[in-house]
């Protein structure tokens, strides 16, 4: 089927702004992707899962500028010990970053690899993307696996002593950044990612992920610092058996940020919870788009995000659970909710199930209120005022979702950047 007119013209004008790496290993996986996005054309607000959140900024050839914040901040996660991989404007930058070696895991940089015409990730590269097009399009992570030239391939074979850290600073207010990372995580293997910092104007990143029988895989990312910055984000996973998939994403600024998550349970007993916070104010518009699909028996998928919005913030949260015939024993579970704390704000969301196996246990909510009056008037009697009252009920709201994470300093580090942001903007 010929797409319409109008998308094709503004997915050739994108197209016309990029240059295609055709070096390397990853020279046939960029040329189908190449293919699969000329075919399914950039997303535009006629496509369902675009409904709800403007792509328009995203697709046009020019990254939008984004001013830089100034503001005498430590960066996320400074306090923890870690292996520091850092990107500015999505170029490695080898001075700001740590060596890349450490036990158990061996780290290289996608440009190099691009060099190798036989390398591990090539059966990866662009793989799981590919996978994760069906049944809903996903044409920003195809544009990415086309064009991205730098990022990293971290394949994971013991226990890592510390977190890797991947850093993506913003120094330029017209900077339009692609990286796609990928990353193998071998039987009984065991690590955690962290990912942190505002990456660029206009930021499209990847992440393909394979986690073989009984790995372990924790990823914790945070998202804010320059507001005016914009950004699609994908990670693709598949879990093998018994093995455990767990992220949870922190979002405190951003005038436009999409994170899609697509997660395949392939092996029996695997483990896959995927976490969100964010708290928005004014020009602020976050999307969460999810699909896990349970393809094994006696999985177990979590979904749990939760937003606060004020002065005309948007939330969107897309979720989906497919259970596959044969896939018995199903444990899934998924809530979206969100905190509006004035009448301006809004939560847009579209939960769905799709079972098609009769021994599972799956449910799903969504909700949206104000503030508990009851509570803050119950805290403001005991002497708490009234601003620092409902930040400790913003703070009660979020943590279902902060303590999805299991890293108990990382979980603490994350909950203080909250009580900061709130405090700022009391």
């Amino acid at each position: 089927m010929a797409l319409p007119e109008v998308k094709q013209s503004a997915t050739e004008a994108r197209l016309a702004s990029l240059s295609l790496p055709t070096a390397g290993c990853t020279r046939d996986a960029r040329e189908a992707a190449l293919a699969r996005l000329r075919e399914m054309g950039l997303p535009n607000r006629r496509d369902e899962y675009w409904k709800y959140t403007r792509p328009d900024t995203l697709v046009q050839p020019e990254a939008p500028k984004a001013a830089l914040f100034t503001a005498d901040e430590p960066m996320m996660f400074d306090g923890i010990d870690r292996l520091k991989i850092v990107f500015i404007d999505g170029v490695f930058s080898p001075e700001a970053s740590d060596d890349l070696s450490l036990e158990g895991v061996q780290i290289e940089r996608l440009e190099d690899i691009c060099c190798k015409d036989i390398h591990w990730a090539k059966e990866l590269y662009g793989v799981l993307e590919a996978g994760g097009q069906q049944p809903v399009a996903r044409p920003l992570a195809a544009l990415n696996t086309a064009f991205a030239s730098d990022g990293v391939a971290i394949h994971v074979t013991g226990k890592p002593s510390k977190p890797i850290s991947l850093i993506y600073n913003h120094d330029s207010e017209s900077s339009d950044a692609f990286l796609h990372h990928v990353i193998r995580v071998e039987n009984e293997a065991e690590v955690t990612i962290l990912e942190n910092g505002p990456a660029a104007s206009r930021f499209n990143k990847c992440m393909e992920i394979d986690i073989a029988d009984g790995g372990i895989l924790h990823h914790v990312r945070a998202q804010g610092r320059d507001h005016e910055r914009r950004a699609a984000t994908h990670m693709f996973a598949r879990l093998g058996a018994e093995s455990v998939y767990k992220s949870f994403t922190l979002t405190v600024n951003g005038v436009l940020t999409r994170n899609e998550q697509v997660v395949e349970l392939t092996g029996d007993d695997a483990v896959a919870h995927v976490a969100g916070a964010c708290v928005g104010d004014g020009d602020f518009h976050h999307d969460d788009t999810v699909f896990i699909t349970h393809d094994a028996v006696n999985c177990e998928s979590r979904q749990v995000f939760k937003k606060v919005l004020r002065n005309g913030a948007t939330g969107v949260f897309q979720g989906k659970i497919l259970v596959k015939e044969g896939a018995q024993k199903t444990d899934g579970y998924q809530i979206s909710q969100s905190l509006l704390l004035d009448e301006d704000s809004q939560f847009l969301a579209k939960p769905e199930l799709e079972i098609y196996a009769d021994d599972v246990a799956c449910s799903h909510g969504s909700t949206s209120g104000a503030i508990d009056e009851t509570a803050l008037f119950y805290l403001c009697s005991r002497g708490v005022p009234k601003k620092d009252a409902t930040n400790m009920l913003t703070l009660a709201f979020l943590a279902e979702a902060v303590d999805e994470i299991e890293n108990k300093a990382l979980a603490e580090d994350i909950v203080s950047r909250l009580e900061g942001w709130l405090k700022r903007r009391s």
